[in-house]
């Protein structure tokens, strides 16, 4: 693969530089809950909007973090994460001002901070892998919000970079830190609905939306950098901030920033359910799927789908929509069934629900925070529990499906060299066209 170009020019790195040398110090303090500040995980914060300031103000309530920075193209959002962070940091010194986060509306100018040790991204699906790659490349550790990254190419070169550079990655996979989750996966491992051989996966899906004419974008929106690499589209207010009907942006239902509950949703259920059949680092050799798509509208997003992948063991896992009570991932074996979301946990015979895994078997990666998992990770400097290539694998499945849902044809995949063997316009869809200068 070849490597990303856009590293940060001079005059960009001495214009951040200048910013660093200029902010507050970073504060060595037991307010952030260790002394030794060795011990202590500064981070800054690429995309402070609807997800990014919940993980935000998850980050501030950990013990041992400070949050130094924040990063937004939307300035709005941008001030109102910089005061979050100042505010709060205020009220733990037991009250006056605080003013040590920095602010600033290009990921370039905050990778760039040398006192900055891991960087959280919480922004759209296609601007997920260059901030990445960029940082694990400056020596940051990295929490990156799921599906990992928008195309399958994005994904092998950001899990190679972060093995090159010895970094963290934790992806934002946080059902493996669901004690429900983990304990039907062991179930399945050890065996006890016996030979597995199906899993189905039920995932949600999304509606179309009307047709809206184009506006000038909201004057603190800086639109251009919004689309990076996507393609250049009119701006249209659904594309972006507004909540829609579920009360999700409306980039989650346009194609080129995002590709449905496939990754949406699929992200987390398809990651559980490979870790039940422990093909973690792997993938399926056959995928087939079919789905029907809005005709009209920025939202052009899989409404109703379908999905079967074959593995090289034969065992077979159906991807579709579901209704309510069938969102999740069922576990069918040759002596019974489990069925696990992360508030339910089914099984038959009911007999497994309270079975106990021995010392001598498989048991599965523990983690009782997701964030937690990845701090520690950072100082221990061990994989956390949704790592770099288990991340890629698990949003390569989702992938794959979306090409096979738009090619309606059966595919051949081999797993080791990530291509196609038998559809060369498939295999063109690994990739995706980007704008200057955000290429992979």
């Amino acid at each position: 693969m070849t490597q990303p170009q856009f590293r940060i020019s001079r005059r960009q790195f001495l214009k951040a530089s200048a910013s660093v040398v200029g902010a507050p110090l970073v504060l060595r303090t037991p307010l952030f809950g260790v002394d030794a500040p060795g011990n202590r995980i500064t981070m800054g914060c690429i995309g402070v909007g609807r997800m990014g300031t919940g993980d935000l103000r998850d980050l501030m309530g950990r013990q041992g973090v400070q949050v130094v920075a924040v990063c937004d193209v939307d300035s709005k959002r941008l001030a109102n994460a910089k005061s979050t962070v100042e505010k709060q940091y205020a009220t733990a010194k037991g009250g006056g001002s605080y003013k040590g986060c920095g602010a600033y509306g290009d990921f370039r100018e905050l990778i760039a901070r040398a006192d900055i040790d891991a960087v959280q991204i919480c922004t759209p699906d296609h601007w997920h892998a260059i901030p990445a790659i960029e940082a694990a490349r400056a020596g940051k550790d990295l929490f990156v919000q799921k599906p990992l990254t928008y195309s399958l190419q994005e994904g092998r070169v950001l899990s190679d970079t972060v093995r090159r550079y010895g970094r963290i990655l934790q992806v934002g996979s946080q059902h493996r830190s669901n004690n429900r989750v983990r304990f039907a996966c062991e179930l399945v491992r050890n065996g006890r609905i016996g030979k597995l051989h199906t899993v189905k996966v039920g995932l949600p899906t999304d509606p179309a939306g009307p047709v809206r004419a184009a506006t000038p974008p909201p004057k603190e929106l800086n639109y251009n950098m919004w689309l990076g690499p996507a393609p250049w589209a009119d701006y249209v207010e659904d594309r972006v901030h507004p909540q829609n009907d579920l009360g999700r942006p409306g980039w989650l239902r346009v194609t080129d920033y995002c590709l449905g509950m496939i990754t949406g949703w699929g992200a987390h259920y398809n990651d559980i359910a490979h870790w039940g059949m422990g093909t973690e680092l792997t993938g399926p050799v056959e995928i087939e799927g079919q789905a029907t798509y809005p005709t009209e509208g920025v939202w052009d997003v899989h409404g109703g789908f379908h999905i079967e992948y074959t593995y090289t063991n034969g065992l077979r896992m159906i991807c579709a929509d579901a209704k309510s009570d069938q969102l999740g991932i069922r576990f069918e074996g040759s002596e019974g069934w489990v069925f696990v979301d992360p508030s339910r946990l089914d099984a038959h015979p009911k007999s497994l629900l309270t079975s106990v895994i021995g010392a001598d078997e498989i048991h599965l990666c523990e983690s009782r925070h997701h964030k937690q998992n990845f701090l520690d990770s950072v100082r221990s400097r061990k994989d956390p529990i949704a790592p770099v290539e288990v991340a890629h694998r698990s949003c390569s499945v989702c992938i794959l499906g979306h090409i096979a849902m738009k090619t309606g044809r059966k595919l051949k995949w081999d797993p080791q060299q990530e291509r196609f063997t038998n559809n060369d316009a498939a295999d063109r869809m690994l990739a995706r066209p980007a704008r200057e200068p955000w290429n992979v």
